[in-house]
Order: structure tokens, then C-alpha cells, then sequence
């Protein structure tokens, strides 16, 4: 069963953003275990963004968790936002196109 990791944060910093994520994924090429990601901006509050990062399983976000590129990315996030950034954790039970 897939499994899904949604972030959502604030941040007015969202080019830095966007270089730390590209940097954490080169960083991971052949290690990380994402099997796809989506970053969105919310349309009326132009600071606040959601992350839907997939996993073909639950095992498989937490093995990409602890990997030392993403606790060196997470604390460098931190550090881009404006307050926390909230974590949920989804078992897919429907995936239709």
C-alpha cells in the first residue's frame, strides 16, 4: 500500500526553498526512496505551502526519514519557515486518474 507524508508550512523564503529541496534531492539520488512529490502554494495566502511527498510504502518513509540528507535537510527548512512546519503521515487507500 502507498503511503503519502504531507507537509504544510509558511515561508516567505520559497526560493531557498526550492534550492534546498533540489539540493536534497541530488544529494539523494541514489538512496532516497520518494517515489514522487508535489509542492503547492495556497492561492489566497500567497506564504503558506503544502508538500505531498509519495512512498510505495510506509517502510519506505521511514527508511528516506533517516537518511542523514534529510535530517540535514529538515533542520536547514526549519530554519527557511515562519513557525513549524506540520507533518501528517496517509496510508493511500485510493489512487484513481
Amino acid at each position: 500500500m502507498s503511503f503519502v507524508q504531507i507537509l504544510e508550512f509558511d515561508t516567505k523564503r520559497a526560493g531557498e526553498v526550492e534550492s534546498l529541496m533540489n539540493e536534497w534531492r541530488t544529494q539523494t539520488k541514489s538512496t532516497r526512496t520518494v517515489k514522487r512529490e508535489v509542492v503547492a502554494r495556497h492561492h489566497d495566502r500567497p506564504d503558506h505551502y503544502m508538500a505531498i511527498v509519495e512512498f510505495n510504502s510506509y517502510e519506505d518513509a521511514q527508511r528516506n526519514n533517516k537518511l542523514p540528507e534529510t535530517d540535514r535537510f529538515n533542520a536547514q527548512m526549519t530554519k527557511l519557515c515562519e513557525g513549524p512546519i506540520e507533518f501528517a503521515n496517509y496510508d493511500v487507500i485510493r489512487d484513481k486518474s
